[in-house]
Order: structure tokens, then C-alpha cells, then sequence
């Protein structure tokens, strides 16, 4: 993986460990020679992991919408910037311009990106990775959730599987380089069948 999307809060969070691990990010993709593709913020974890890249001399792309930009909160020190005129059109260019996705720790927006990126890879939309970097434990409640709602019947454990999410990167980068998306026909077939009894 060339390029990898991260997603991020936009702001810094009250534990330390998130700027930590926005900052190690950024050193690790360095040495892997990653070039960190993101929602183009100059605030919160989103900046750090930016402006830490960018010190060591590594690739930065920033995607931002029009109103957002025109808020100044773009981040002006980066590789490049591009600017969509809508969210939609932002996750649509992250999505083109990565070879894969983490999301860390984050709110709506970062949890928004996530599950897009995920849905599209189940539905083979597109053939990418997507993990999480569970920092502190920041989603394990999540991770329980998942659980639940293939204990409910409504993700397959095929899917479950694919749903990567490591408290270590460099271990999160391996899960990701050995990614194989699920077949659809199987599993389309599968629910046809469910839904016909």
C-alpha cells in the first residue's frame, strides 16, 4: 500500500495516548514510505499526524470541502490540498486516491468515513482494506457491538472477519497488506435463500 486514508477526530481528545498515537502514525508511515492521504484539517489528530509527516519529509494529501475551507480550517502546510465542493465528493476522493484505510480514534465524521469504506468493500464496490487503530481501547465497545449484531443475524461472520482492528499499527499494516475481500455471489446467495424461508 502506496497511499493510505486516514480517518481522524478533529479534535485532540482529553488522553494524551491519541496524540501519541497520531504522531506515531505519522513516524511509521514515514519509514514505510506512506504517503498519508486525509480530510485536510488543521485541528485535533488530524493536524498532528499531518504536521508530524510533513517535519520528517513525507507525502501529506489533504481532501476538504468548499465550506469547510472557506472556514480557514484547512491545513496550509501540506503536499497538496484538494478541495470537493461537498462531503460526499470528500469521501468519494479519498476513497480513488487510497490503497486502504485506518480510522483512529474520532467522532461522527471519522465514524461516518469508516463505515462507508467498509460498506464498500463488502460490496466489492471497491477491493480495499479497511482497520482500525484501537488505541487505548478506544473501540473496543464497538468491537463488542460488531459481535452483537452477527449474534443477531445481521453481519455475516464471513464479514466479521474482515473487520480489522489492531491495538499495534505495524501489526494493523500486516492485517491490512493480507486483506482478501469476500466473494459477494456466495454470500448474496445466501441471503436470497434466508429471506425466501
Amino acid at each position: 500500500m502506496n497511499k493510505i486514508a486516514v480517518f481522524c477526530g478533529s479534535s485532540m481528545g482529553y488522553n494524551d495516548v491519541y496524540r501519541e498515537a497520531a504522531k506515531n502514525l505519522a513516524e511509521v508511515f514515514y519509514r514505510e514510505n506512506i504517503t498519508l492521504v486525509f480530510g485536510g484539517s488543521n485541528l485535533g489528530l488530524m493536524r498532528i499526524m499531518a504536521d508530524r509527516l510533513m517535519e520528517l519529509g513525507g507525502e501529506v494529501i489533504g481532501v476538504m470541502p468548499h465550506f469547510l475551507a472557506e472556514k480557514e480550517i484547512f491545513h496550509e502546510g501540506i503536499t497538496k490540498l484538494h478541495v470537493v465542493e461537498t462531503m460526499s465528493e470528500r469521501k468519494n476522493l479519498l476513497a480513488d486516491l487510497a490503497d486502504g484505510f485506518i480510522a483512529l480514534p474520532g467522532g461522527l465524521g471519522t465514524l461516518d468515513e469508516y463505515f462507508e469504506m467498509l460498506t464498500l468493500t463488502q460490496l466489492r464496490i471497491q477491493n480495499k482494506p479497511v482497520g482500525i487503530l484501537n488505541t487505548n481501547g478506544f473501540y473496543d465497545k464497538m468491537r463488542d457491538f460488531f459481535d452483537h449484531v452477527v449474534q443477531q443475524g445481521f453481519i455475516r461472520e464471513e464479514h466479521r472477519q474482515s473487520f480489522l482492528m489492531n491495538e499495534k499499527l505495524e501489526e494493523l499494516l500486516k492485517q491490512m497488506e493480507g486483506f482478501k475481500p469476500i466473494e459477494t455471489q456466495k454470500w448474496i446467495a445466501d441471503i436470497k435463500k434466508e429471506s425466501s424461508n
